[in-house]
């Protein structure tokens, strides 16, 4: 495989795990302390490679403000899934973030984009957001997560950055999920108290899965970013709401409509169109 092939192919498995992670997080009662739970099992993963890999020397900065992104992500994140349901939030937050991942990537980083490129953007991104609008969605559910979408755009021009700048991508990787699990864990644990604790007690075989899979579906992420561009990827990454769809429909027992079966398509057919132009 050409590192084109390899990259593409490594998105779309990071999509796939993160869908999963996305529904384990929804699935949560407390949603803050879930989020608590799995990033902090994530870092305890990574640690013992973090006197492994080369510190990830020129990519501090990148990292740092990653962080801060990071952590206004999750806080979206979280409100959004307290006030939707998950086939509505997520499609809405993931569906803007792809063209503003690509708008901040070509503009201010001179990244390169085709027409092909754009095309399957605007694609993926159109059928994202079908899949989400199907229903009635309140002003407040359609900020956060309109929030949401801003913030991934955000994090995933800076971690395609980082990743770059880093000596190799597994410096990289480790290093984001220290700073996001010890930090934003630990953040997110002190602000819910004692609910954190209960929370712990009945959910942390759930949060172990999910930590475990959100190293795969990010740390796959990144390491494409390093391999491709991050417009292209970004928009094929989230080819992931058509298994959170499924996730929604077969476990969550959501309702699958008429308008989010053409979303579907419009996003299969713009995951075409990003793979040929790769």
């Amino acid at each position: 495989m050409t590192p084109v092939q390899t990259a593409s192919a490594m998105i779309i498995v990071s999509g796939a795990a993160h869908a999963v992670v996305n529904a384990i997080l929804k699935s949560g009662q407390d949603k803050m302390s879930s989020r608590a739970l799995m990033d902090g099992f994530s870092a305890l993963i990574v640690l013992p490679f973090a006197f492994i890999v080369p510190l990830p020397t020129g990519a501090w900065l990148w990292l740092v403000t990653s962080g801060f992104v990071h952590f206004a992500y999750l806080f979206c994140l979280i409100r959004a899934f307290e006030t939707a349901d998950f086939s509505v939030a997520y499609p809405i937050s993931r569906g803007l973030a792809p063209a503003l991942a690509a708008t901040v990537a070509v503009g201010v980083f001179r990244e390169p984009i085709s027409l092909a490129t754009a095309v399957g953007i605007v694609l993926v991104s159109t059928g994202v957001m079908t899949v989400g609008m199907g229903r009635h969605v309140s002003r407040k559910a359609l900020a956060w997560a309109a929030a949401t979408g801003v913030t991934i755009a955000l994090y995933t021009v800076l971690d395609a950055q980082g990743v770059r700048a880093a000596p190799g991508a597994p410096s990289y990787i480790v290093w984001i999920y220290m700073v996001d699990g010890l930090v934003i864990g630990v953040i997110f644990a002190l602000w819910r108290g004692p609910r954190f604790l209960l929370a712990a007690r009945s959910e942390w075989k759930a949060g172990l899965a999910a930590g475990a899979f959100s190293l795969l579906t990010y740390g796959l992420a990144l390491w494409a970013y390093r391999l491709g561009d991050t417009p292209r990827l970004a928009a094929l990454r989230e080819t992931s709401i058509l298994f959170g769809v499924a996730i929604a429909v077969v476990f969550l027992k959501e309702r699958l409509t008429r308008g989010r079966l053409i979303g579907i398509a419009t996003i299969a057919a713009g995951a075409a169109t990003l793979l040929a132009a790769g």
